[in-house]
């Protein structure tokens, strides 16, 4: 879906409309990608083709990640999903500090862009002040002739930018669900429990163990409502899902070819931090 989603994009969205909203240097253009990511019901690795699709699109490189963050776990099925497993306190926890991740990491990388410290999209075009994305949508539409010769071009351009996508995202996607198969097979699921208590090393080794699993948002709700239920522990629970988005190297290695090596560099930098509070909170409150 995520690929089909990137592709409809690519084709249909002008990168004007993506610069436009995603890539001005304000508080509002996070705020603005990280309710995108909550509209967005897809999971983490359908996430990642369309953050790269807005970042081909022109969309500023914090918007990018807060977008990234925002989406696995404040997405509308996924937020029904924690519901159902921890009840409504627990749930909004975890969704609302997802979101507080998405929000604060992205206005800390647009202060990192400010000062030149990571890199800045080349992708975004320049516009002028009375640009007007509706007056241009109007122009477009007056312009546009439905038929079947456009409706095979259409259909032509979407495969095209799913092609585009796939060659981009696939293969990290592959090389991280071969690597959780792995784990998932040989490291037998006692250990998971024993060592994941309500403790900061239990936080730690939870982390470690949601950075190995490549394992996607809606496959994750379910074993880190596991780990609650064995360790009664919802801050490890939460650095479980959290850990699957901050630290994942699919996700790492995708902006360090893609995007950028120094925003890379910095997703977890920025994140685990605020992950492990988040978390120590969480067992403190719901002790």
């Amino acid at each position: 879906m995520g690929f089909i989603l990137g592709g409809v994009i690519d084709h249909f969205v002008p990168r004007e409309y993506i610069s436009h909203i995603l890539a001005r240097p304000n508080k509002r253009t996070i705020l603005y990608s990280s309710l995108l990511g909550f509209l967005m019901s897809a999971c983490s690795h359908g996430i990642l083709a369309l953050s790269i699709e807005l970042h081909k699109k022109g969309a500023s490189n914090p918007a990018v990640v807060a977008f990234l963050l925002a989406s696995p776990w404040t997405n509308l099925p996924i937020t029904i999903m924690l519901i159902a497993f921890f009840g409504l306190a627990k749930a909004l926890y975890i969704i609302l500090s997802a979101l507080f991740i998405a929000i604060v990491t992205g206005l800390i990388y647009q202060v990192l862009e400010s000062k030149g410290i990571i890199e800045t999209n080349k992708n975004t075009a320049k516009l002028g002040e009375d640009f007007s994305i509706l007056a241009d949508l109007k122009k477009r539409a007056s312009r546009y002739n439905l038929s079947r010769r456009q409706l095979l071009i259409d259909l032509k351009g979407v495969y095209r930018g799913i092609t585009m996508l796939s060659n981009m995202v696939l293969w990290w996607v592959l090389i991280g669900m071969g690597l959780a198969s792995f784990i998932g097979s040989y490291v037998p699921q006692a250990i998971f429990q024993k060592y994941m208590g309500p403790t900061f090393l239990g936080m730690l080794a939870t982390l470690v163990l949601a950075t190995i699993m490549e394992v996607c948002s809606e496959g994750t709700a379910p074993l880190a409502f596991e780990i609650y239920r064995q360790t009664m522990a919802v801050g490890n629970a939460f650095v479980f899902l959290m850990a699957g988005v901050v630290t994942d190297y699919t996700e790492i290695g995708l902006l360090w070819v893609n995007v950028g090596k120094r925003v890379a560099i910095f997703l977890p930098i920025i994140t685990v931090p605020q992950v492990i509070i988040l978390g120590i909170i969480a067992n403190i409150i719901f002790k």
